[in-house]
């Protein structure tokens, strides 16, 4: 018996997910993932074989994933928004067993149609499979969003997710009595590590929904009535455009809000707190670790910050020259505890360079406060080095986001002859934009190395389907376009 079947023991009869117009039990919830289990293992697959998913989010979605658990096969999500390129290479990386989608998908051959396993699946029997697995095996194999080269695929433990899910639960207040709103994409982390995990474990009420639809979010939060809301600052931005009449309703029947996966702009969280009466907890994770860091449920959620390591979790500021750093002082963030992942997928050499001292290291720069607080500076590749001044895009970003007539805002650096490298701003403008009044109270505020050389406007920033800005597509902009000539 495996941690979700000891899960549902005790609460067979509770409501446990909505889903369209289709709602379940947890007992219900169980045996649909035991009869995939025995589907999936009468096709051939064992313990350890991979399974790809490149699918939306769906019940089946979690039948898969709860069958993967069950028989101790590793279950790999595929992004649906990727493309060809990007598919193959997970692919041939993760050398599947099986791959179930939708119809065809390009470059990958004998692919299992959804439909097909969904109508099969129904007149097998609901009793559990029993398979060796224990804490350290494999559970998950998570592909990075590969900004830079290939992305890797991220080994996730049973154990990871596990003491990922006890986490959250215990420092977030979850109760089987909370209704989880979820509209994140289960194929990422947030979405699959934190809320199904949350969900299953605390055995609280889920209803999910195939995508964030801002149209739509006023009915679901009348209709669900919502205790907890996990989501992105790009949906936080959206919930800001709801009539005032709307957010007091909403913000008195919901008791946390949570924002990951990417940076929150201070005025977001200021402006929220101001329509809604609430402060969102905004935390801080990523493919390779789930959780690391969070601000706290009980006390100050310090806007900019991400708040403390959670329970078991160590981390330490070390800077490029391999010295840990002290109060305030700014380094790359390094982290350990039992949420780290086990390594990349047939990735020695690169499972070797992400740890020092048996640390992770994020990538991410910041610095710890006195009273504790850790505050994130931006992505370490992220660093523009000018003339030999170190400048971090989210500072600049951050301030171009708090103008009225700036709708979304990317910095990035660009080769340059003489400096090395120069910021360049990418804008997403409003009718009232004036860039020689942006350009003159960005000289006002800072350094005159940290102002952008260049200002483009576009129509929207490419982002990824967790509302991550893809900076590297910006930079292919410039490089074909030759904008800096």
């Amino acid at each position: 018996m495996n941690l979700f079947d000891t899960s549902f023991v005790g609460k067979k009869e509770k409501e446990a997910i909505e889903f369209n117009d289709k709602k379940l039990t947890f007992g219900d919830v169980n045996a649909r993932g035991n009869r995939m289990a025995r589907l999936l293992k009468s096709r051939g697959l064992e313990k350890g074989d991979r399974l790809c998913v490149y699918l939306e989010n769906s019940l089946t979605f979690i039948d898969l994933y709860l069958a993967s658990v069950k028989l101790g096969l590793i279950f790999v999500p595929i992004n649906i928004l990727y493309k060809e390129r990007e598919i193959t290479h997970i692919y041939h990386d993760a050398e599947p067993k099986a791959f179930i989608a939708h119809g065809d998908v390009p470059g990958v051959a004998n692919v299992w149609e959804v439909d097909e396993i969904a109508f099969e699946v129904d007149s097998l029997p609901d009793e559990p499979i029993l398979s060796q697995t224990n804490g350290d095996s494999p559970a998950a194999i998570v592909y990075t969003s590969g900004t830079t080269g290939l992305s890797k695929g991220a080994i996730l433990t049973h154990n990871n997710f596990i003491a990922n899910a006890i986490n959250l639960i215990s420092c977030w207040q979850f109760t089987e009595n909370d209704r989880l709103l979820l509209a994140l994409p289960l194929f990422h982390v947030h979405g699959l590590a934190n809320g199904i995990h949350c969900w299953l474990m605390s055995g609280c009420k889920l209803r999910l929904h195939e995508r964030f639809e801002h149209q739509k979010a006023a009915e679901w939060f009348a209709e669900f009535k919502p205790t907890v809301f996990f989501g992105v600052p790009t949906v936080y931005v959206r919930l800001l455009d709801q009539p005032l009449e709307i957010s007091s309703v909403i913000g008195k029947q919901t008791r946390l809000f949570i924002s990951g996966s990417a940076p929150l702009p201070p005025q977001v969280f200021t402006k929220f707190k101001t329509k809604y009466g609430h402060t969102i907890l905004e935390r801080y994770g990523m493919t390779e670790t789930l959780m690391n860091i969070s601000n706290p449920y009980f006390g100050e959620r310090r806007p900019g910050t991400v708040g403390f390591p959670l329970p078991g979790i160590s981390v330490k500021i070390r800077n490029h020259d391999g010295n840990y750093m002290g109060v305030n002082e700014e380094g790359e963030v390094l982290i350990k505890g039992p949420n780290v992942f086990a390594g990349y997928w047939k990735r020695e050499d690169a499972t070797r360079e992400a740890f020092v001292d048996g640390y992770f290291r994020t990538g991410d720069m910041g610095e710890i406060s006195k009273d504790g607080y850790v505050t994130l500076k931006g992505r370490r590749s992220d660093l523009i080095i000018s003339g030999g001044f170190n400048i971090y895009p989210r500072e600049i970003e951050e301030f171009l986001l708090e103008q009225d007539s700036i709708a979304e805002a990317a910095v990035i650096g660009v080769p340059h002859e003489v400096r090395g490298e120069v910021p360049v701003a990418f804008i997403v403008p409003k009718d009232n934009y004036d860039e020689a009044v942006i350009v003159q109270r960005l000289k006002d505020t800072f350094a005159s190395f940290k102002v952008p050389r260049k200002f483009i406007t576009v129509d929207k920033l490419p982002r990824t389907a967790l509302g991550k800005v893809q900076k590297h597509l910006l930079l292919d902009m410039i490089n074909q376009d030759k904008l800096m000539a």
